[in-house]
Order: C-alpha cells, then structure tokens, then sequence
C-alpha cells in the first residue's frame, strides 16, 4: 500500500469552514451586508449548525474571525522575524511581513475602503495601546538577541507604530511598507540610528 494512502487530510472543523468562509463574504460584500444565511451558504452548511457553533449569532463569529485572523497575523510575523539573523533584518523581516499581510488581506482591505468605522475604532485611543503592546510582545523575543528586553519591546511599539502609521495613511509615496528593499531603507534610516545595539549580538 502506497504510504501517501497511509496519511489521513487534515480534519477541518465547522467552525474552520464558517470563519473561512465568513472571510470571503466579507471581502465580497464587506461586514455589514453580509449574512448569516450567505455565510452558510459560503460554507456549504445549514443557518441551523452555524448558529450551532456560533450561538452568539454574527457578532459572535465576527468576533471569533478578528481573534483568529488575529493570531494568524502575528503568528506570520513571528515566523519572519524567527528567520533573520540580525538587528537590521529582524526589524525589516517583520516590518515588512506585516505590512504585506495587512496589504493584501483582502477582508481587510475592503473594511478600511467602505466601512472604516468598524476597523478603525480598533486602532484609537486606548485600542490603540492594546495593538502596540502585542506587537512588542511579538516583536521583543525576537530582538532580545541584540537589545536589552527593555529597548527590545520599544522597538518593538516603535515598529508597529510605523506600520500602522504607512498602512493607514500612506503619505510617502516612495514607501512600500511590504517591500523588504523598501522598509530596509526606512529602517537604516529612522530606526537603527536610535537604537544602542549592546556587544552581545555583535561579538
């Protein structure tokens, strides 16, 4: 028996299949159109088993999809700072990973097009210091390496703030916060330079 007979597929859950499947509506109709009933339909499942799974209804399930899409993203981060071996690179790798997950995250895209108002209440006022502190988290392991953890998570908040800042209001039209070449330039010029890069990652 051929051993590729031997490996079973992934099991993809019900509530995989709503949360996928809720992304795609929202990126075709956007959040506030679309339905439960399109919802299940995307899924090729009953209105019955998605209020089985979700029984807050679509607030719940909205809820859920921005939590998991959530962790998707700073689990991708993670993984291209992971890969980097330097001050520069682990900076840049997860600039630019970010950027170019937020960019193309079609969902996403839509939302700050034609209904800012449910995303951006997310990125003020205190919401705002909640999505900087995660991103230090994520960001700190990773620059420990070269900083002391304190500099490392303001770094970190440092990073962020500058990918949010280009994402939401792309000013400088020279910049591509996606683009590995792109955000090196920012950060040889804007970040490095205020950062004191102990001995230990240098010998």
């Amino acid at each position: 028996m051929s051993v590729a007979l031997l490996v079973e597929p992934p099991v993809v859950t019900h509530e995989a299949r709503i949360t996928d499947a809720a992304l795609r509506c929202i990126a075709r109709w956007g959040g506030a159109k679309t339905t439960l009933e399109d919802i299940a339909r995307e899924a090729g499942l009953s209105r019955a088993t998605v209020y089985r799974v979700f029984p807050g209804g679509k607030d719940g399930l909205m809820e859920t999809v921005a939590k998991s899409e959530t962790r998707r993203f700073f689990a991708g981060v993670a993984a291209a700072m992971a890969t980097a071996d330097s001050l520069e690179d682990t900076l840049v790798h997860g600039m630019a990973e970010a950027g170019r997950r937020i960019t193309t995250h079609e969902p996403l895209q839509f939302l700050l097009a034609h209904e800012p108002e449910v995303v951006l209440p997310r990125l003020a006022f205190g919401k705002l210091d909640e999505v900087l502190a995660a991103g230090a988290a994520v960001g700190a392991p990773y620059l420990e390496s070269w900083l002391s953890p304190d500099e490392a998570r303001r770094a970190g908040e440092w990073a962020a703030r500058l990918v949010l800042s280009y994402v939401c209001q792309p000013a400088d039209s020279q910049l591509d916060i996606a683009d590995i070449a792109s955000v090196r330039r920012l950060v040889r010029t804007f970040v490095l330079p205020g950062l004191t890069q102990p001995s230990r990652g240098t010998t």
